[in-house]
């Protein structure tokens, strides 16, 4: 299927591994013009040069942290008439909700749910404009069903989705479409870092407890990255337009919402 993304600007932030990059991979392979954005300079270059070789458009790259004023300023500064924005950053941590205070509170908000909507304000004029535009925000299946010891994301993740649930719908006539990807268990680096806190309060290792994470899951597996990816481009096709102000859940079947 053609998904019409030829020659579409795209900015996929935290990219440089996981799920972000997935996505990156995706949009590129489809002839999208990518962005990858990550903190790591190492890792975003062994991302790009991975990425470059399979793409059908450009595939660019700005290290920077996206959650800071800088950062954001630093992308939006070379990604000129983005058509596309992908809204991604780094879970907050695992733990007690006891251990934290208003810092850990501030920083969770600030990259899970203030940030995307601080790219999705600087760049939705634009869209506006140009009568095209696809943003996807990256959440968690916790927006749907929230995890236990996640509660700095379960916070952070329903506000973005609550702010996004009437935004998305004010600027659905210019076919702008806003839509979030909610994942369940994926192999990526994040799964086996909340699994760390899991393993310290039992008698089992990561990998144990990897396997048993493996049996509930309907699917019997965990996702893969280029699976997310190809949801994602899906989204900002233009085959997608008629699809806005969703939540989609990616997770195997994992979790089970009554109607």
């Amino acid at each position: 299927m053609e998904l019409g993304l030829k020659g579409k600007n795209a900015l996929v932030c935290a990219s440089s591994k996981g799920l972000g990059k997935g996505c990156a991979r995706a949009l590129a392979q489809e002839g999208a013009n990518v962005w990858l954005n990550g903190r790591d300079a190492a890792t975003l270059e062994a991302a790009r040069l991975e990425i470059e070789s399979l793409a059908a458009g450009e595939v660019s790259s700005i290290c920077c942290d996206i959650t800071t004023k800088a950062g954001r300023d630093k992308a939006l500064g070379a990604t000129p008439d983005l058509d596309i924005l992908v809204n991604n950053a780094g879970g907050p941590p695992v733990g007690d909700f006891r251990s934290w205070d208003l810092t850990d509170w501030e920083s969770a908000l600030n990259n899970n749910m203030l940030t995307p909507i601080e790219l999705f304000r600087s760049v939705i004029d634009g869209m506006i404009e140009r009568r095209f535009g696809r943003v996807i925000n990256i959440t968690s299946s916790s927006v749907k069903a929230p995890i236990q010891h996640l509660d700095l994301s379960n916070g952070a993740r329903s506000g973005l989705t609550g702010f996004f649930a009437g935004a998305s719908r004010q600027v659905a006539s210019y076919n702008v479409t806003v839509n979030a990807i909610l994942p369940g268990r994926f192999d990526t680096d994040r799964l086996r870092t909340s699994m760390t806190f899991a393993a310290q309060k039992s008698d089992q290792s990561i990998e144990e407890l990897l396997e048993k994470g493996k049996e509930i899951i309907p699917a019997k597996r965990f996702g893969s990255p280029d699976e997310f990816g190809a949801l994602c481009a899906f989204l900002c096709s233009t085959h997608a337009s008629y699809i806005t102000g969703q939540n989609i859940l990616m997770d195997g079947g994992l979790v089970s919402i009554s109607p």
